[in-house]
């Protein structure tokens, strides 16, 4: 007999994705962090139009619960901007997954978020998203090593380009 494979209804999933986040209370309270009810069901909401504008489904909880984790001590996270980050966090997560064409496991990506977000950016979500991430996500498509200096980055996207100009053509 063979095995079938079963959707968890959405209801579920939203429920079982509320825990976990609710859960992480307990560990980013040690860092001034807490999110309230109202704010979980909403980044829960936010997840659903992420995974739909970036084509994706999720099995589970999602990465939210790492991303939370991962970025709970980072010394550009206050209370006043904590979901609104996390909501930004977790939209260029799906975004860029995509973009490195899915070699990067979530872990790394998180983790290589993070680095950038505390180092380079600074805190900068803009920054992450429009240079870090995106050079980082060419890099991985053209599987090349220019971008990435060997203390993560490098920010010299420019001479990157006219380094491969021959190499495209």
């Amino acid at each position: 007999m063979s095995e079938q494979f079963m959707f968890l209804p959405v209801a579920l999933l939203n429920q079982y994705t509320t825990t976990a986040i609710r859960q992480c209370n307990d560990y980013t309270a040690k860092h001034g962090l807490q999110l309230s009810e109202p704010e979980i069901l909403q980044l829960v909401e936010n997840r659903k139009e992420a995974l739909e504008q970036s084509g994706r489904i999720e099995f589970g909880g999602g990465v939210i619960q790492k991303i939370i984790i991962e970025f709970a001590d980072s010394p550009y996270l206050y209370q006043d901007i904590y979901m609104s980050t996390l909501m930004e966090l977790q939209e260029c997560f799906y975004y860029f997954k995509n973009e490195s064409l899915e070699v990067l496991p979530d872990d790394e990506l998180i983790h290589r978020m993070k680095q950038y977000f505390d180092d380079v950016c600074q805190g900068s979500l803009e920054y992450l998203k429009t240079t870090m991430l995106e050079n980082y996500s060419r890099d991985i498509r053209y599987g090349t090593n220019k971008y990435q200096s060997s203390d993560g980055y490098e920010d010299n996207y420019v001479e990157f380009l006219e380094g491969d100009r021959d190499e495209w053509v």
